[in-house]
């Protein structure tokens, strides 16, 4: 059999066992997730440091705390997340009990991105393990130290349903950063060094709409500048293209600002500032059509990662009080019927 296919049928069967499932198991996990944050804090400071150059001060307010932010959300709100949720019935289910439960997928793959190489393997893990779910994780093979890391020492910290993490071996980022430099005129920055596969932070101008830069997601420190006559323009562009994982509207005039939120859609909005949404586990983070699907954060994260099973449970013995609803129907019923269903508001005391 082959290895792969060995261990995800391995995983299954632990999750079968139903050994994720139980409030205890997962706050484990979390605690365990939460010790791996505080005990390799330095590890990760110089990770993230050799990766992506990134000071201490900048690994923690845009990874670490964050991410131990979300686990200690997590353990304080296990329980409330786990409860069935009750909702309304109508009359035609009034003597039922209408819920849905919060069911964990089973068995999840998370794939982290190289540009926040902890924050969003670690983010989005919290929500599976507190979901209940068996958990396959891929970090980024570009983060080379970062994943070094989470490969050598997060599975000591946690249950190893799965100890396997997974490696792709791809080196051409920097070439292809390198290539879009090539896109309307160097304004600002562009320099470049391979050996440190370091880039300047780049400012493009006179960039055109169909230019190499503008056609994908760049995941590097080059900024296009597209010149417009007008919002509308602007907010025609912006509509003619894929859906944006985020879009940051800047504007003195809040007006402007307000017209580019009514008239767009985007994963996440901004409003004068950019990346600040992240830091709240209220608000969800994730994309839309193209951009992605699904959300995490706080709470999110958790039905992310969770069926929500519909569940309706009605009285044994009653079944006469149902003969209203079986064929077949005289007028009468027709219109009882009608009635009944349309008043979904209804409440008998």
């Amino acid at each position: 059999m082959d290895p792969f296919e060995e261990t995800l049928r391995r995983l299954k069967e632990s999750f079968n066992t139903g050994k994720t499932k139980p409030a205890k198991f997962r706050a484990e996990q979390l605690q365990s997730l939460g010790r791996f944050l505080q005990d390799n804090n330095k590890q990760l400071h110089d990770a993230l440091a050799g990766d992506l150059g990134k000071s201490a001060f900048e690994s923690d307010m845009s990874e670490i705390i964050l991410c131990q932010n979300e686990v200690d959300l997590a353990l304080k709100s296990l329980q409330t997340w786990m409860k069935d949720e009750s909702v309304s019935t109508n009359l035609l289910t009034k003597l039922s009990s209408a819920f849905i439960r919060k069911e964990p997928f089973g068995l999840v793959l998370i794939i982290a991105p190289w540009n926040y190489p902890l924050n969003l393997m670690i983010m989005p893990l919290v929500g599976a393990i507190a979901a209940g779910n068996c958990v396959v994780l891929k970090p980024s093979e570009i983060s080379k130290n970062t994943e070094k890391v989470l490969a050598e020492r997060l599975p000591q910290y946690l249950d190893q349903t799965s100890p396997n993490l997974g490696r792709i071996i791809n080196q051409k980022h920097f070439k292809r950063l390198q290539g879009l430099l090539g896109c309307g005129r160097v304004a600002i920055g562009g320099q470049s060094d391979e050996g440190e596969r370091y880039i300047a932070p780049t400012v493009l101008a006179d960039v055109q709409e169909t230019e190499a830069v503008m056609q994908e997601e760049i995941f590097g420190p080059i900024l296009p500048l597209v010149t417009v006559r007008s919002l509308d323009e602007t907010v025609e562009l912006i509509n003619r293209r894929e859906k944006p994982l985020a879009l940051y509207a800047f504007s003195k005039r809040s007006q402007v600002v307000k017209q580019v939120l009514a008239r767009t859609s985007s994963g996440s909005f901004c409003g004068n500032d950019g990346f600040m949404h992240m830091t709240l586990s209220s608000l969800p983070f994730g994309g839309v059509g193209s951009s992605g699907m699904g959300r995490y954060h706080g709470k999110f994260s958790f039905d992310t990662f969770s069926n929500q099973r519909a569940c309706l449970l009605s009285c044994p013995g009653m079944e006469e009080l149902n003969d209203l609803r079986y064929p077949p129907y005289s007028p009468r019923n027709q219109q009882l019927l009608k009635w009944v269903l349309g008043s979904q508001s209804c409440t008998i005391l």
